[in-house]
């Protein structure tokens, strides 16, 4: 376990322990009201175990990360609202019905349950999203790297110039893959592989020819996902 949820966690039995120290020391009417009240309390600070889980438990994404404060806020806010509930109710405990306490309770906690399936399934889908965005660029970020290398490889000047117009060419394409670019795509690492050969063995007759191949696929490329954004 993290430091941090090592922290939380010991926050959470310091509420809980001060929480019933209040409901046991006070001269409180122990009625069903007062135990009805008492539970409650308890599982608003029991399920900050749940949250600390689910909020910080995940994925460290940096936009996963952002959607860890709604779910950790939530829960912080039912369990302060119940346990002010929770001693408002033990005061009263001897005059108020037991079906005021029940309906109460029973629908903040239903409200705090839904807020937390909806903001956790938020944050599942931007996780979702996420990974599918690092898988659709991994592509052309390897391509990229691989290209930008070459060009401190090339002794000849002609030839280093074109590797340098074909970085900047990979630099401002679009780094984002789909389905319709697969083969080209294909073509593309064929290419580019076979021109990283032909740098590494110094076969500066190549290297031209090559980067013209490479940069006319590249353009391919880059105008079939120009078409496929307008569909």
């Amino acid at each position: 376990m993290k430091k941090n949820q090592v922290r939380a966690l010991i926050v959470i039995l310091l509420i809980l322990a001060v929480f019933s120290v209040i409901a046991f020391a006070a001269p409180f009417k122990m009625t069903a009201v007062f135990w009805l009240s008492y539970i409650f309390g308890v599982i608003s600070v029991a399920v900050q175990i749940y949250v600390l889980k689910t909020a910080f438990g995940k994925s460290e994404k940096v936009r996963s990360r952002f959607y860890v404060f709604p779910v950790a806020q939530l829960g912080v806010v039912y369990m302060a609202v119940q346990l002010i509930l929770s001693i408002v109710f033990m005061i009263f405990a001897a005059v108020v019905p037991m079906w005021v306490a029940v309906i109460f309770f029973a629908v903040l906690f239903a409200a705090a349950a839904v807020g937390f399936v909806s903001a956790d399934a938020i944050r599942d889908e931007i996780e979702r999203q996420d990974d599918g965005l690092e898988t659709s660029t991994s592509c052309m970020t390897a391509l990229r790297s691989m290209i930008y290398t070459l060009a401190d490889k090339c002794d000849d000047g002609e030839a280093k110039k074109a590797i340098q117009n074909l970085s900047d060419e990979f630099k401002y394409s679009d780094p984002v893959s789909s389905e319709p670019l697969r083969d080209i795509e294909s073509e593309l690492e064929d290419g580019v592989a076979g021109l990283q050969s032909a740098v590494n063995e110094n076969k500066v007759s190549e290297i031209l020819p090559l980067c013209k191949n490479v940069n006319s696929l590249l353009a391919e490329r880059n105008s079939l996902c120009r078409l496929n954004k307008k569909k």
